[in-house]
């Protein structure tokens, strides 16, 4: 769940062929044999989102149908952001969507924004940022990481 700022999350738009349509949610992927798990995230946003991340946080475990399937997804949140792009393995370029933490229902209202493990990731960044964690000051220069008139980052 990458964050450039204190009250900004940044969505990846990509294809989705469970569904056959473009969802909005955020970065994911694999954890490769031998790879740690933070390692793994921070790939994932440079593949996705295209940022780095110098504070990348777990903040939960969830099951997706512990009934049914052992599926397990790790929600970690990425902070301190800097532009670094990993050729990832995406058959097109993926969107990035700056999203206003500010306007999370309209994010929930969305037909585009159903996957319950980007819904669960919301309640856990309110929730722990709801714990004073805030984010950690900038480094010294400051990078910009999109640009406002765009929602696609170079």
């Amino acid at each position: 769940m990458p964050m450039p700022d204190a009250r900004t999350l940044l969505l990846a738009r990509e294809y989705a062929a469970g569904t056959d349509r473009y969802e909005l949610g955020f970065p994911k992927g694999i954890v490769e044999p031998g790879e740690d798990l933070l390692e793994a995230a921070g790939r994932e946003i440079r593949e996705e989102i295209g940022c780095g991340a110098r504070d990348l946080r777990l903040l939960h475990k969830v099951s997706l149908a512990p009934g049914y399937i052992q599926h397990e997804t790790h929600l970690v949140l990425a902070r301190d952001l800097y532009r670094e792009r990993a050729q990832g393995d995406e058959p097109e370029p993926i969107e990035v969507v700056p999203w206003d933490l500010g306007k999370l229902d309209a994010l929930l209202e969305r037909d585009d924004f159903t996957e319950a493990r980007s819904i669960a990731a919301l309640f856990l960044i309110k929730r722990f940022l709801g714990r004073g964690e805030g984010v950690p000051a900038q480094s010294p220069t400051p990078e910009i990481l999109f640009s406002p008139q765009s929602t696609t980052m170079d």
